[in-house]
């Protein structure tokens, strides 16, 4: 019998939460086969084992936080494909001792033991579910179950014990109030936040705290990007094997030649010391169903345009699909998010720490401008939010660097010509 147990993950990883059980107890694992996903702070990492074998037993249940290097699991490595898990001798309950009291609990098949024994094990569940199932003597077909593949775990059984009983209330007894809650009882749902949400909510409110955030605001006429895009798009997407020309390599090409003018805002502090870093890998801020995550394009300086839209598609992709590495989510040294995907008109970035810089794209939105003092035309614009550390960038140099991201992509063959 050999254990399977959580793998050794980043440095800064100790632990995390089993996400979901891929492989139930009796079911054959083939080696380097996937039996579980964990969930940690950043991502979802797979647990596969490390031998071929019969699954015994499922040591922690979905939900339960587990620490690096614990076992998991245990494999039977002699066990044959088909073969059914060994079973473990059921401990003495006082339900089992005393049957008269297993009788008063309501059966909806009012069939003998055998019958109902036969129906209960073509129930999937999980073996925690089926021991406290027997203590209390519940048939597993009567219990309800929020698993989508239809599996019972050791909560629904137990949520289900806690239900209230439709038998009568014995005499002398009068029934429990109603326990009632903030709301008045009104209707409400609580949802317990992923592992991922809570850290997501704690570093955002620990970098409101640590760090000395200020924003400011400028608007960018997307008039020359959209007619470059409009012409070149077709040509470029037939050039580079089906890579679109997006507005993310314009406006990642511009941060970088803003961050070589003003290089405090690629820089970090650690202590008492300010580290200007000569490298610019950007972070792009990705909204998935899990939460916020943020993939980083490396080397974003020698990429070309073909180049960034091809690593923005495949980080974008990896993120939906929960597939990210760690390597891809761990350094970065700016970050980019563009909540106009959303509609969002403005918006105020928070910093992704230790980064001390981060722009807001918005949606671009056709509005009246000003060409001189006679002339008005409708132009499609955007406004960007630049957020930094106000403790090494001082507001000239924030407002200076928004002037000049907002020059390149105003002129964007300045960006094709320089690289």
């Amino acid at each position: 019998m050999a254990e399977i147990k959580v793998p050794e993950l980043a440095e800064s990883i100790t632990e995390g939460t089993i996400a979901e059980w891929l492989k139930q107890p009796g079911d054959y694992i083939e080696q380097g086969e996937t039996i579980a996903e964990l969930e940690t702070d950043k991502v979802n990492v797979e647990i596969n084992s490390e031998q071929s074998g019969v699954l015994q037993k499922h040591l922690r249940e979905a939900g339960d936080t587990v620490e690096i290097g614990e076992a998991i699991a245990t494999i039977d490595e002699n066990a044959k494909e088909g073969s059914a898990p060994a079973e473990e001798p059921a401990k003495e309950s006082p339900a089992a001792e005393q049957p008269s009291e297993k009788k008063e609990e309501p059966s909806s098949t009012g069939g003998d033991d055998s019958s109902e024994s036969s129906e209960t094990d073509h129930v999937i569940a999980s073996p925690a579910a089926r021991k406290l199932a027997r203590e209390k003597g519940i048939n597993l077909n009567e219990i309800s179950t929020r698993d989508p593949l239809g599996r019972v775990r050791k909560e629904d059984v137990e949520a289900h014990t806690n239900q209230p009983k439709s038998a009568p209330a014995a005499k002398n007894e009068s029934p429990a109030p109603e326990k009632k809650d903030e709301f008045g009882g009104k209707p409400h749902e609580r949802i317990k936040m992923s592992r991922r949400r809570q850290t997501i909510a704690k570093r955002l409110v620990d970098v409101q705290q640590e760090s000395a955030m200020l924003t400011t605001f400028n608007e960018v006429d997307m008039s020359a990007i959209m007619d470059i895009r409009k012409r070149r798009k077709d040509a470029f997407q037939e050039q580079h094997d089906g890579v679109r020309l997006g507005f993310m390599s314009f406006f990642t090409k511009a941060v970088v030649g803003a961050l070589k003018k003003f290089p405090l805002l690629n820089a970090e502090i650690q202590g008492n010391e300010i580290v200007k870093k000569d490298f610019y890998d950007i972070g792009m801020a990705v909204s998935t169903n899990d939460g916020l995550v943020v993939p980083v394009v490396r080397d974003a300086e020698r990429l070309s345009f073909a180049g960034i839209e091809k690593e923005i598609g495949e980080l974008g992709k990896k993120a939906r699909d929960n597939k990210l590495a760690l390597s891809d989510l761990q350094g970065g040294t700016f970050t980019i998010t563009n909540g106009g995907v959303f509609g969002s008109l403005l918006s105020t970035p928070i910093l992704n720490a230790p980064q001390v810089g981060i722009l807001g794209m918005h949606t671009i939105q056709w509005r009246p401008v000003a060409i001189d003092q006679e002339r008005m035309e409708n132009r499609p614009m955007m406004y960007i939010a630049l957020s930094y550390d106000h403790r090494i960038v001082d507001g000239k140099e924030a407002v200076s660097f928004l002037v000049e991201l907002k020059k390149m992509l105003e002129e964007p063959e300045q960006l094709l010509l320089e690289g």
